[in-house]
């Protein structure tokens, strides 16, 4: 369906959205701080996550169990989780409950209490999360390839669950903090869609929202300066010699949203590593060499250059023949471009996917509040298939030439690693 989403912003910052979308008597509300671990403290990685696993235990007018009555008997839902770029809390409920859920979730993140008990509970919660992620191949590659594109200080370079230190040290006064800078009412965007009138609803948003003090804490920094060029091929290995599979993290700087350039790169990297089975990587060196439990690309467009990456699971003893493939096919784009039926292909895909991103009304409100972070306006769901289809072959030979370059790749390894990685 064609968007047409209403919207107005408050005289304290806050943006609200909303869409109507009447085929269920249902709504799903998205809030969206921009307070994702982009903002965290350089020596404190994970304080977003931890702020955002607390969020609904307890506000300071509501305890953690009035909040989980007030949603659960309804059949209602309500989660919290903390991205690259912001913290979204998200809930669902029938259109009838809507008066009755929208005040717990504009407590949640207007006033969470953060209780003790509730931090130490879900910093254990978090640790093991770490814990889990250390000792997976595939966290541990990826991991190395963003700090080594990233390094220090660099936010992007950070793992969003972050590191086992410095979740272990932080303390509730450090959630109220990390709350009181960054979720504030000019960082925040509430988007509501499904069953409802537009205009009573944007009033209804605005009523839950209108009285929240703005502050005069300063706007996160969104785009962080880019980090420095890499100019030589590097490899970095993390042995894991007790697994059995080797994980491959094969990466670059890619490009930030608003780049002139990220629909070629969108339809690009599609036909290198997304589309069908795993587009020419996918053929290339699992179907056709049986090399690869699985191999794909993944383009991260943020507010800031965001990593572009391969990522491969192999048998250890062929780590050094799936990299060396994969510089392969990224020489022979390079030299000689992709197929234009693969093109053509990628585009009429990448077209034909965006009814499906639209099915839900949780969907719809996803897709809005991205709209609404990168400022890419209220028809650009209109937009978007023009501006793909628009894309030339000559446009994905640019950004192919200026983005895949393995002379210049970061090479990550995890698991049993051996020293011929080319």
């Amino acid at each position: 369906m064609a968007l047409d989403p209403h919207r107005r912003v408050l005289a304290n910052g806050v943006t609200v959205v909303v869409q109507a979308n009447r085929l269920i008597p249902a709504v799903s509300i998205a809030v969206g701080c921009h307070a994702g671990a982009i903002v965290d403290p350089p020596d404190a990685p994970g304080t977003a996550a931890l702020t955002a696993r607390v969020l609904d235990r307890g506000t300071t007018t509501r305890g953690a169990d009035a909040i989980a009555d007030a949603i659960e008997a309804r059949g209602a839902s309500l989660t919290a989780a903390a991205g690259r770029q912001q913290i979204v809390v998200s809930a669902t409920c029938l259109a009838s409950d809507l008066d009755a859920v929208l005040p717990v979730v504009a407590d949640v993140v207007r006033a969470p209490a953060f209780p003790a008990q509730d931090v130490a509970t879900r910093r254990g919660e978090l640790l093991t999360e770490i814990r889990e992620a250390d000792d997976d191949p595939g966290a541990v590659a990826v991991d190395a390839l963003l700090g080594a594109l990233y390094p220090d200080p660099h936010p992007l370079g950070r793992p969003v669950r972050g590191r086992a230190a410095a979740v272990a040290a932080l303390q509730r006064a450090d959630l109220i903090a990390f709350h009181a800078r960054w979720m504030t009412p000019s960082t925040t965007t509430v988007v509501a869609v499904g069953d409802l009138d537009p205009a009573a609803a944007l009033d209804r948003l605005a009523a839950a929202f209108a009285d929240w003090a703005p502050v005069s804490a300063t706007r996160p920094i969104l785009q962080p300066e880019a980090p420095p060029p890499v100019r030589e091929r590097r490899v970095v290995r993390r042995p894991m010699p007790d697994k059995s599979q080797a994980d491959v993290a094969y990466g670059f700087v890619g490009l930030a949203r608003h780049d002139a350039d990220y629909f070629a790169a969108l339809v690009m990297n599609n036909a290198l590593g997304q589309y069908g089975l795993g587009g020419r990587l996918g053929d290339s060196i699992r179907e056709r060499q049986g090399m690869a439990y699985y191999v794909f690309s993944n383009l991260e467009a943020g507010l800031t250059a965001g990593p572009l990456m391969v990522r491969a699971g192999v048998a250890g003893a062929n780590v050094a023949r799936a990299v060396a493939s994969i510089d392969e096919e990224l020489q022979l784009v390079r030299r000689d471009g992709f197929p234009r039926a693969d093109i053509d292909d990628s585009k009429r895909y990448l077209t034909g996917s965006l009814p499906r991103q639209l099915e839900t009304n949780a969907g719809i409100a996803g897709f809005l509040l991205s709209a609404e972070l990168h400022g890419l306006g209220p028809d650009y769901d209109r937009r978007l298939p023009g501006l793909i289809d628009a894309v030339s072959h000559d446009d994905v030979a640019r950004v192919t030439a200026r983005l895949l370059d393995p002379a210049r790749a970061i090479v990550a390894v995890a698991g049993p690693v051996s020293d011929d990685v080319p």
